[in-house]
């Protein structure tokens, strides 16, 4: 393995009028198989992930209605921002963040946003497998006649077993459009968590007392919620490989990919951040579930929804840290075996890492 100068892949548009950049097709010249609405549910995916757990504690930080006009202005930075990158790769001939980069900010830029890429996806796979072992761990303690501490209901061989059976063969497509069914489970898994948000917002609400000043504007942490809020929208590291697997992809195209991704993705998380803070207002903890009854057996439904949701949104951020190490080491190409075991050597590496540390908050702070 040897460092390989970044290559600036083919211009991304086609021979033709000058005035006409908005026609453009990949440095996978000529496209790729993903339809619009793949492309979407991918997105969405893609921003929801786990962040969206802890938005209602984000409502407690920035004071409720100063956390919605933050989640809208999150979104619309998002929106903005994403749509602006595929544009600048389309100004730029470039079709990587990597290449754009180092085609707006030089060697030193492109080695700076080669690590970023590189760690935060990288650093929320190992977030995804925590979440996945700690919360399926608590749903299989609830099943009739199983012993609470039994081995095989253990974090550490939940996410074992989770990577074999699931995240691991995912992680091995090639192309993002493959995951575009699997991201659409992933949304409608999101779906159902929300019914059982707001179910429980009917049943419970009612019966939680408020806490003093809960629908006070503003709160002095408003800076720490714009922090939960933007971890839950960030996909920005991916939008080159979803824009790269459209049909004939088009920054026109992308635009309308991108203004429905976010506006059914923020749909989703101001009813989620709204239902849960009612619910508990003042009491709100960083993960949601962590305020209803482990009893609950409505809510340990949930808890499973939400755990297999992180297991479909893991093969998304493996997708990132492959191609950056495919781009920097060995110049965009990858043989089979070469892809096989890259993507087994990020899995078992996120995996190993997983197994030992036991605090999300460690990760997270660091992501």
């Amino acid at each position: 393995m040897s460092y390989q100068q970044p290559q600036l892949r083919g211009p991304l548009q086609r021979e033709t009028d000058p005035s006409d950049r908005e026609s453009l097709v990949s440095g996978h010249e000529h496209g790729g198989k993903s339809s619009q609405s793949a492309a979407v549910f991918n997105v969405v995916n893609s921003v929801i992930g786990s962040g969206i757990i802890g938005l209602p504690y984000s409502m407690k930080q920035a004071g409720f209605p100063l956390g919605i006009l933050l989640l809208f202005w999150v979104s619309y930075i998002t929106d903005f921002s994403l749509v602006l990158l595929i544009k600048g790769g389309a100004l730029s001939g470039t079709d990587s963040y990597q290449s754009l980069v180092n085609k707006t900010f030089g060697f030193p830029g492109y080695l700076l946003l080669s690590t970023l890429q590189f760690m935060y996806p990288f650093i929320a796979m190992i977030s995804y497998n925590i979440i996945t072992g700690d919360t399926l761990s608590k749903v299989f303690q609830r099943l009739p006649g199983v012993d609470p501490g039994s081995w095989f209901i253990s974090r550490h061989f939940i996410i074992v077993v989770s990577t074999v059976t699931c995240t691991l063969p995912l992680s091995l497509y090639r192309d993002i459009a493959k995951l575009g069914k699997i991201s659409f489970i992933s949304t409608i898994l999101t779906a159902v968590i929300l019914g059982v948000v707001v179910t429980r917002t009917i049943s419970l609400g009612p019966n939680i007392p408020k806490t003093d000043n809960a629908w006070v504007f503003a709160r002095p942490n408003a800076i720490q919620a714009i922090g939960v809020m933007s971890f839950a929208f960030i996909c920005h590291h991916n939008c080159f490989l979803v824009y790269g697997s459209l049909e004939e992809p088009t920054v026109a195209k992308w635009r309308r990919v991108i203004h429905t991704s976010i506006l059914v993705s923020v749909f989703i998380c101001v009813l989620f951040a709204t239902c849960g803070y009612f619910t508990f207002t003042g009491f709100t903890q960083g993960d949601l579930f962590e305020n209803y009854c482990r009893s609950d057996d409505l809510v340990t439904f949930g808890r499973f929804c939400y755990g297999i949701t992180v297991i479909l949104t893991y093969p998304i951020e493996c997708f990132v840290t492959r191609e950056v190490i495919t781009n920097v080491f060995f110049g965009g190409a990858l043989s089979s075996v070469f892809h096989v075991t890259l993507t087994a050597a990020i899995v078992t590496a996120a995996t190993l890492i997983s197994l030992l540390i036991d605090c999300l908050g460690i990760v997270l702070e660091l992501n």
